[in-house]
């Protein structure tokens, strides 16, 4: 069989896709323009992507209401945090190298907002208060410096369909129960299982 080519080189990367437009190259700000903010706004989703000292990745959705990101400045942003599973893996990370990436989703829209930037974490805030959702105010926000914001083209979405209900298949692999009775909690029955991710799985969300 034969081996795959890599690439090991900026040189080979660029031969094979080419040079970007300019205006793709250039298209990173420092700072948050009014349609920037308007996009935070209406945004009820983002993933922040972390990296240790040594450079190991993590990957972790944040998500509440419409807004829940609070703008502090033109270059400066909080994302609360809410009751979880206390991992804290992407936190950790940014405890040991404060540089992020953050990609911000509206549904059903296949362009998104990017910030990449430096990141601390802040138990308590003026500003607490005002993200509390259903009475209960962040456990911490994460604080990001922005170092560069831009938009995000809609390839990737129009290619997966993504926002085309025609193509969901929720059960297109196990259950969340079943997941966790093979491979996180043996010990618990499927009933227990489903019991614990059932109506009151939503009841703890804060």
């Amino acid at each position: 069989m034969a081996q795959p080519t890599r690439i090991e080189t900026v040189d080979q990367l660029v031969d094979l896709l080419g040079e970007p437009l300019p205006r793709v190259r250039d298209k990173a700000r420092p700072a948050l323009h009014d349609l920037d903010r308007d996009w935070l706004a209406a945004s009820p989703f983002c993933l922040v992507a972390t990296s240790d000292e040594q450079g190991r990745c993590d990957v972790s959705p944040k998500g509440d209401p419409a807004g829940f990101v609070r703008v502090l400045d033109d270059t400066t942003i909080a994302i609360p945090e809410r009751r979880g599973n206390k991992r804290a893996d992407g936190y950790k990370n940014i405890l040991a190298n404060p540089h992020v990436g953050l990609l911000f989703l509206i549904p059903g829209r296949g362009d998104t907002l990017r910030i990449n930037g430096r990141a601390h974490l802040v138990s308590d805030a003026p500003w607490f208060d005002d993200m509390v959702v259903k009475g209960h105010r962040p456990v911490l926000a994460l604080v990001v410096e922005i170092d560069e914001v831009f938009g995000h083209c809609a390839k990737a979405f129009m290619r997966s369909q993504l926002w085309h209900p025609s193509t969901w298949d929720p059960l297109a692999v196990g259950s969340r129960p079943e997941i966790a009775k093979a491979l996180e909690r043996p010990e618990d029955t499927i009933e227990e299982l489903e019991k614990y991710y059932g109506e009151q799985y939503s009841t703890g969300l804060y």
